[in-house]
């Protein structure tokens, strides 16, 4: 059905596109499926077994509306955000590319959102049905960036299974700075502190660049695990990367993410796994769209992977097509449950 009705939805702009897709879900238009639950891909993580590794990245429920209906087309969690302590219209419009020969997008949104006591309060009003991840980052004019990490931590640490801290966008001027030794240190003594002081147990996640080299990842890995992390998202889009694009869009300035990254991001998943192993479970993110691409990116190391683009170019049905042939490939090959090869591939 998507595939017939893919041509008049991408006459729409983007962002357009994407706000009526928001709208669908939240007003029952894409009916929920029924959910073949597979033992061969239960997972355990956060306390909670998930019925399915794959999940919605964040930037596609970025207010947090449609977190329910996700669930019920066949997503095992779902990371809303980035929400930022203030509301904020994020960059100028036009600010969504499509790149359909290459089946990816360009974006330059900027952390465009309502803000945390809006979505904050939305949360608690709709319980979530299934693992919720909340990505938190700072306004784009705040003076104290750390701070805003640390307000929206207070805001949403009792309302989430896990808090994202995303440190990564390109889109977000020296952002991708706290990926440096002492600027992450800050920033995570930062977030103990409150979360000691509210005596939280919500694991942490630090959301990362797909543009580290060798010796970045290593010192990363470093800091993560001294201060006990207990994930790492991998990855986020690239501003780099553009030399084999076809479509003109490819000129646009923004972040880049879908099927052009896959490859990267593998490489970075696996080359984190080496340092860290299983002691910092892994969502992998970055153009996976089938379930031969989910599964590669668990045999790099990934616990969990996360999609977004792929949605955009193969409908809202993506996940419950990747669950049915995640079991094809562990029947085929064998596996009794997909946690049994996270790692399993040798290094990048």
């Amino acid at each position: 059905m998507f595939d017939l009705l893919r041509p008049f939805i991408f006459r729409f702009n983007p962002e357009v596109a994407h706000s009526l897709a928001i709208k669908a879900l939240k007003f029952g238009y894409v009916p929920p499926i029924k959910i073949n639950k597979s033992s061969l891909l239960e997972i355990s993580i956060f306390s909670k077994k998930l019925y399915s590794p794959i999940g919605i990245a964040a930037g596609f429920d970025k207010n947090a509306e449609v977190y329910n209906s996700l669930f019920n087309l066949g997503f095992g969690f779902v990371e809303v955000g980035t929400v930022t302590p203030e509301p904020q219209y994020g960059n100028p419009k036009p600010r969504v590319f499509r790149l359909e020969e290459d089946q990816a997008l360009i974006n330059r949104l900027g952390f465009n959102n309502r803000g945390s006591e809006e979505i904050s309060s939305r949360i608690e009003k709709n319980k979530p049905k299934g693992l919720l991840g909340i990505n938190i980052g700072p306004n784009k004019n705040t003076v104290d960036r750390v701070n805003d990490y640390v307000e929206c931590f207070r805001k949403f640490h009792h309302l989430a299974n896990y808090l994202t801290i995303n440190i990564s966008s390109p889109n977000t001027e020296n952002l991708r700075d706290f990926h440096g030794k002492e600027e992450l240190q800050e920033l995570i003594n930062a977030i103990n502190k409150e979360k000691n002081s509210l005596n939280s147990k919500i694991p942490i996640a630090v959301k990362l660049s797909p543009d580290l080299s060798q010796k970045q990842i290593e010192i990363v890995s470093e800091i993560l695990l001294e201060n006990n992390i207990d994930v790492a998202v991998i990855s986020n889009s690239t501003d780099k990367n553009r030399e084999k694009l076809i479509n003109i869009n490819k000129l646009e300035k923004g972040g880049l993410s879908g099927k052009p990254i896959e490859i990267i991001s593998n490489k970075i998943i696996s080359r984190f796994y080496n340092l860290i192993g299983k002691k910092i479970k892994i969502i992998g993110v970055g153009g996976a769209d089938s379930a031969e691409g989910v599964y590669e990116k668990i045999l790099n190391g990934a616990t969990l992977v996360q999609l977004y683009t792929g949605m955009v170019y193969k409908g809202p049905q993506i996940a419950d097509k990747i669950n049915k042939g995640l079991v094809k490939i562990l029947e085929k090959d064998g596996i009794k449950n997909i946690g049994d090869v996270i790692g399993s591939k040798k290094s990048a």
